[in-house]
């Protein structure tokens, strides 16, 4: 999948969020989870990531708390 980089220039911060939520909004779930595994890679490849991450699945954290 090719990514292009794009910009969209506001006057303000309040216009920005809302067009980042109508675009994210418009965009499907499958797309979404597309963009966010593209920007993952991306961020691995610029930090040269930990040896054991692979890049490709994400990270699951368990925290077992116990109740009194």
């Amino acid at each position: 999948m090719k990514k292009s980089i794009w910009m969209n220039k506001t006057d303000s911060f309040d216009k920005a969020r809302k067009f980042n939520d109508d675009y994210y909004i418009s965009m499907s779930s499958e797309e979404r989870l597309e963009t966010v595994q593209f920007l993952r890679e991306t961020y691995f490849k610029m930090k040269k990531g930990p040896q054991n991450e692979s890049g490709k699945r994400l990270r699951r954290i368990i925290r077992v708390i116990k109740q009194t």
